[in-house]
């Protein structure tokens, strides 16, 4: 259930939600989760615009974006991690139309500490998460006519 955070410089993206919607979308995909509801509506991205002035490399440069992806802890073997800055990079690029930006795209895998993941008012554990994924998954094995919503109280 990565967040997705990418900062650039006012104007870089032209449909910033359609660039939000791909970079979610992706992160999940490469991540392997199930496709339920409890990570589809809990794995997202916000860009953020920023005025051109307010970002700059040693030389004043204010042509990069810089994308951290936070997820829980281990969610991303070193595969994954790779899939993910390859990915995410390529999709920034595309997104701006300037197949250059892949070149000053920095990407961030940051995670949460297990019990830092707060989802629901709740600090949940590793095996937390896990156990209330299964639980969405045995009640759409059991029911699929019925949603499967992150709301739902545990049966």
């Amino acid at each position: 259930m990565p967040m997705i955070d990418i900062y650039a410089a006012a104007g870089t993206f032209a449909d910033k939600h359609q660039l939000a919607v791909d970079l979610a979308t992706a992160v999940m995909t490469i991540e392997q989760v199930p496709d339920i509801a409890m990570f589809r509506t809990n794995t997202a991205a916000f860009v953020h615009d920023l005025p051109s002035d307010s970002l700059a490399n040693v030389d004043g440069d204010s042509n990069y974006v810089r994308v951290q992806v936070l997820t829980n802890a281990a969610a991303l073997d070193r595969s994954k991690q790779l899939a993910v800055v390859r990915q995410l990079t390529d999709i920034i690029a595309a997104a701006a139309g300037d197949p250059a930006l892949a070149d000053r795209t920095w990407v961030l895998l940051t995670e949460a500490p297990d019990g830092g993941w707060g989802l629901h008012g709740h600090a949940n554990t590793n095996a937390e998460l896990v156990s209330a994924a299964r639980a969405q998954i045995a009640r759409l094995s059991t029911n699929p006519r019925r949603p499967a919503s992150p709301d739902q109280p545990e049966e």
